[in-house]
């Protein structure tokens, strides 16, 4: 593994999660909000429902690399917008194995949801009519925000949060438009297919806080991490996603920013921000 460049990638999976119509989106609060589903329903039956609800297929999103289907999906008189990707319409890449993006958009998920950090709408792995693949809960972004305002904002703790994130699970394309304010005053995140590598490949916008010392909010969520993973829970989940390599480099990311306590400084050697960065 190389380690992150701590001040003491190629990742082509889209162009992020919005609906055809191309509504504009002003800025964000600043608190952190807690979990709080934009679809009504909890994150428990959310996780249900994309697990075991019937897939329809509703059209697809061209703006993707990958096939990236707009679903509805039902179960017991329940139904949700989500976002099925299979493995079948992943491009290769040459710096991630064939057939395994989706399996690092779960692995995300899981990151996020045992931080407490809520970066990650729900997401399964789960059959569809195009074979296995990812499905996770669709995020309706608040057409009121701008998003391109927002991802330069260095007072956001949200923002900041999932930079955090980015830096835990190695995200290697990290665009504008992959920026989900809910309307609710939570910020998601979305297309994290190509994160977990074992070399260092951040490549993000949110470069504002480099070098700066981590709020103790985010250093908590490291401590939590790092139990987690060093346990038979999140450890073990990412071990049916991840290889044994990929999921040590991801305790090893928390080691480091638990001992260093800064946001990392861009790669060497390695393009800073994804293109386009929107």
């Amino acid at each position: 593994m190389t380690e992150p460049s701590t001040g003491a990638g190629k990742g082509r999976t889209g162009g992020g999660r919005r609906r055809p119509d191309g509504r504009k989106r002003a800025s964000q609060p600043e608190q952190v909000v807690p979990r709080q589903p934009a679809t009504g329903i909890s994150e428990d039956r959310a996780l249900d429902l994309l697990s075991r609800g019937t897939l329809e297929v509703e059209g697809r999103l061209m703006v993707a690399s990958n096939a990236t289907l707009y679903c509805t999906v039902r179960d017991d008189g329940c139904e949700a917008s989500c976002v099925y990707k299979p493995v079948a319409g992943e491009r290769p890449l040459w710096d991630f194995p064939n057939g395994t993006l989706a399996g690092r958009e779960v692995a995300a998920y899981a990151v996020s949801r045992a931080a407490g950090w809520d970066v990650v709408p729900p997401t399964v792995l789960r059959d569809g009519p195009f074979g296995p693949g990812m499905c996770q809960l669709w995020i309706e972004s608040d057409p009121e925000v701008d998003i391109i305002a927002l991802s330069r904002r260095a007072d956001h703790a949200a923002l900041r949060q999932m930079a955090v994130f980015d830096a835990v699970v190695n995200n290697a394309d990290r665009k504008i438009g992959h920026l989900l304010p809910d309307g609710r005053g939570h910020l998601y995140g979305c297309d994290h297919g190509v994160c977990f590598a074992e070399e260092y490949k951040l490549r993000t916008v949110l470069w504002q806080w480099r070098g700066r010392r981590l709020p103790e909010r985010a250093v908590e969520a490291l401590r939590t991490l790092a139990a987690a993973l060093g346990g038979d829970g999140l450890g073990t989940e990412l071990s049916g996603l991840l290889t044994a390599d990929e999921v040590d480099a991801t305790r090893r990311r928390v080691e480091l920013l638990l001992e260093h306590r800064v946001h990392p400084y861009p790669p060497e050697g390695w393009p800073a921000m994804p293109w386009p960065p929107l």
